[in-house]
């Protein structure tokens, strides 16, 4: 089992960033306004959580899930930096970039790890789409997922190697 240690500070990094650049790619491609971007800014939480106390997280899952709550404002910060003044299809190719970033380091260096870990991010990007309703106006109407998160989570899907 992978842990910390198995890689580079650098590698260590974009790996944590890596579960950031899941959730921000969902949420730039189709922007819920004010509460519903809040909505989904908080929608990847659960994940962290459920991935903390559960038994059969791997050693990767844990190490980064304790990684991240420790660094997580360093992290958002990083991001922060790297996504200033980015137009949302920047925010989009620039995370999905990432996720093939850390889809190539995580198959490298945790291999037995790789796809849970992975299947792990594309968990979170899921629960951010699923987190506001889009095209909604004063609660009603829109969908759950909109046709532009459901083509994103595609494209995460194949980012990290998940999917043809």
């Amino acid at each position: 089992m992978a842990t910390k240690d198995d890689f580079t500070p650098e590698e260590w990094t974009k790996v944590l960033d890596g579960i950031l650049a899941a959730g921000l790619a969902v949420s730039a491609v189709d922007p819920s306004g004010w509460w519903g971007t809040l909505k989904e800014a908080a929608a990847a939480t659960p994940a962290l959580t459920e991935a903390k106390r559960d038994p059969n997280s791997n050693d990767l899952i844990q190490a980064a899930v304790a990684d991240f709550e420790r660094s997580n404002e360093g992290s958002i910060l990083a991001m922060r930096e790297r996504f200033a003044r980015a137009k949302p299809t920047e925010c989009v190719q620039r995370s999905l970039a990432s996720l093939r970033e850390v889809s190539a380091i995580v198959d490298a260096k945790a291999p037995d790890d790789a796809v849970a870990f992975k299947t792990w991010l594309c968990k979170i990007s899921q629960q951010v789409a699923e987190a506001s309703v889009e095209g909604s106006f004063l609660g009603f109407g829109g969908v759950r997922v909109s046709e532009a998160e459901k083509a994103t989570l595609s494209d995460i899907s194949k980012a990290l190697g998940l999917a043809s």
